[in-house]
């Protein structure tokens, strides 16, 4: 959801990090732990599932803080150990981008999150191919997988090639609105994808970049499916099937990516799980039953679409900025976050919802990250 708003928030708007699962306060070790975040229990299978997964969050900033300061720090040691507890162990890192300076955006974004990422290479490790990962996990680090929430950089095909050789790994097409390529979800007309989106889709393809279509509208969501001669993802939408909402998908458009082997992340986003409160990690889990009954469970994973703590955790004139940044059509509430999946730990609570559904192992491990390692593998390769 994160937008930036100028080049100077460019710069800042987000986080890329996650840190190394080590002995961490409340690490769990004993058959229960509990969550100093909720004073829930965790089960025993719940804790060894987290610790077994490869668990990839395809839309996660580090904190939603636009201080330009913030980057400037090494992580807290409080946020080293919420991120050492979490079970992560990689995050796609983007923000929205757009406009006329829309590359000068992308360059400062890269440069500077990948040196955050490198400063701080006791918790981080960049990400060129999926087996950079999976290292990642077994040295106790995690994994920055690089993107923009847009491709509004890309001024031609060539770009493509230059911006994944300086460490972007995937890339929406569009944010909420009209580009050169397709449409936005909050547009009033979606035209679909443009010539000049086709020779884009192309050219990603053709480095291995992974498309995303998260923020599309239906038309240029379906051509874009039906375009790419790879599997494309959408990190971080739900279902218009349990809420009526344009930034969400349709079953069609969830049907056609499973159909060409995409994967869909479910975000934690409010407004786009309940139109009615309380909103909790029930109707969350909602969405991903909705994904798997209608496509299978190889075709769904998680995008949060939020840092660890949460967008309710911001300061009032943060939480106001974000707000004030979306067309009245997102239809915020109160609350943005999600009750019970706004902590550190939320996989754990993810796991213990899918285990309480009678989900197997084997599906709770494909779902918090073994659909992405294998969309994300056929992408990068390795």
């Amino acid at each position: 959801m994160m937008m930036l708003f100028s080049r100077r928030q460019a710069i800042c708007a987000a986080g890329a990090a996650l840190a190394t699962p080590l002995a961490a306060p409340y690490v769990a070790r004993a058959n229960i732990q509990i969550s100093p975040f909720t004073n829930r229990a965790y089960s025993k299978r719940a804790i060894e599932l987290v610790q077994r997964a490869v668990v990839v969050d395809m839309l996660a900033p580090i904190k939603i803080d636009f201080d330009p300061s913030y980057y400037t720090k090494a992580l807290s040691e409080k946020e080293t150990a919420d991120f050492r507890a979490s079970g992560i162990n990689a995050i796609h890192h983007a923000v929205g981008i757009g406009g006329p300076t829309a590359k000068e955006q992308a360059l400062s974004f890269f440069a500077i999150w990948g040196n955050f990422v490198a400063r701080n290479s006791h918790v981080f490790t960049g990400v060129d191919k999926f087996a950079d990962i999976l290292r990642a996990k077994k040295d106790g680090k995690v994994a920055v997988i690089m993107g923009l929430q847009n491709a509004d950089h890309f001024n031609r095909p060539a770009d493509v090639k230059t911006f994944y050789q300086i460490g972007q790994r995937c890339a929406q097409l569009t944010y909420n609105s009209q580009n050169r390529i397709g449409s936005g979800s909050t547009e009033r007309v979606d035209g679909g994808v443009s010539d000049f989106g086709v020779e884009i889709i192309k050219a990603m393809n053709e480095v291995g970049m992974l498309v995303d279509v998260s923020h599309c509208g239906d038309r240029t969501t379906l051509d874009a499916i039906e375009i790419s001669p790879k599997p494309i993802a959408i990190t971080h939408s739900n279902c218009r099937a349990l809420i009526d909402h344009p930034r969400v998908k349709t079953d069609e458009a969830i049907k056609a990516l499973a159909a060409k082997g995409g994967v869909m992340g479910i975000t934690g986003v409010r407004n786009f799980v309940s139109k009615t409160d309380p909103t909790t990690i029930v109707n969350y889990a909602d969405h991903i039953d909705h994904v798997v009954k209608l496509v299978g469970i190889d075709h769904v994973g998680v995008g949060t679409d939020s840092d660890l703590y949460g967008y309710d955790d911001t300061s009032p004139e943060m939480n106001k900025m974000l707000r004030g940044a979306y067309k009245d059509s997102y239809a915020f509430r109160e609350k943005i976050d999600v009750d019970g999946f706004d902590h550190p730990l939320k996989m754990f609570d993810l796991t213990e919802e899918l285990l309480r559904r009678k989900y197997s192992d084997a599906n709770i491990l494909a779902v918090l990250g073994g659909n992405f390692q294998r969309l994300l593998t056929a992408t990068w390769g390795g």
